[in-house]
């Protein structure tokens, strides 16, 4: 019942992107939830091993071009942000890419360090380590400015390519829940997001605290989803693959 007691914690693939990718959903991102706040977001990047001499975005547009045995990237799943992500870097970049979709981000870091993965979109936070190690390079993000966590590395914006999304979490309830509960739950989720404890605990998981009105989650998800919807559209992607 929509008393404001059962509540969902969604991740933005499942409010903006399966909507495109699913035939039939057994639910309305849209219709059948009420947005309390966003809580949380996170970029997502792409990477290559230390077998490519690339050292910019655009240094590897050339070496793909010149080279379509290097035209692979790994992803942690056919069918999420790092897949479509490529995709649109790829559309932006006039680029033939072949997705290999690997069960999680450590399966692709394995091969990707290894050098038997030329490139790969993951979350930020999964290459931020090894990228400051030497191990990978972190060419691009995503994100609309650059991260606080990789702060020298680019965005796709600012190098001219047209590569924009995040990655978020947003807190919902269902639908019909009383406005009141909604303004309640709202302020309990933005004043927890505002302690400096729950920040830092944020921060350590390589996620951005995103506090916002409902309204704000509502706009999120609805630029969202006409976002990724061409991109879904255009990658040909069915949910067997």
């Amino acid at each position: 019942p929509p008393d404001g007691l059962t509540l969902l914690l969604a991740s933005s693939p499942m409010m903006v992107i399966y909507p495109h990718s699913y035939a039939a959903l057994d639910y309305d991102p849209v219709k059948d939830f009420a947005p309390i706040a966003a809580t949380a977001a996170f970029d997502i990047a792409l990477a290559v091993g230390p077998q490519i001499a690339a050292r910019t975005v655009g240094d590897l547009v050339a070496l793909v071009r010149a080279n379509s045995a290097q035209a692979s990237y790994g992803s942690p799943g056919a069918g999420g942000l790092g897949h479509f992500g490529a995709v649109m870097f790829a559309t932006s970049a006039k680029l033939e890419l072949r997705h290999v979709s690997y069960r999680g981000s450590g399966a692709v870091l394995t091969d990707l360090v290894a050098g038997q993965l030329p490139m790969a979109v993951l979350p930020l936070g999964d290459v931020t380590e090894q990228h400051k190690a030497g191990k990978l390079r972190a060419l691009a993000s995503a994100g609309p400015r650059r991260s606080s966590f990789l702060p020298d590395v680019p965005t796709f914006k600012e190098l001219g390519f047209s590569f924009e999304g995040q990655g978020w979490y947003g807190l919902y309830a269902p639908a019909m829940t009383a406005p009141e509960v909604i303004v309640r739950l709202n302020k309990a989720v933005v004043d927890g997001l505002a302690k400096p404890d729950v920040k830092e605990r944020i921060a350590k998981l390589s996620l951005e605290a995103i506090p916002s009105t409902p309204a704000g989650l509502a706009a999120r998800q609805k630029a969202d989803l006409e976002r990724w919807g061409p991109v879904v559209k255009a990658s040909g992607f069915k949910p067997e693959q």
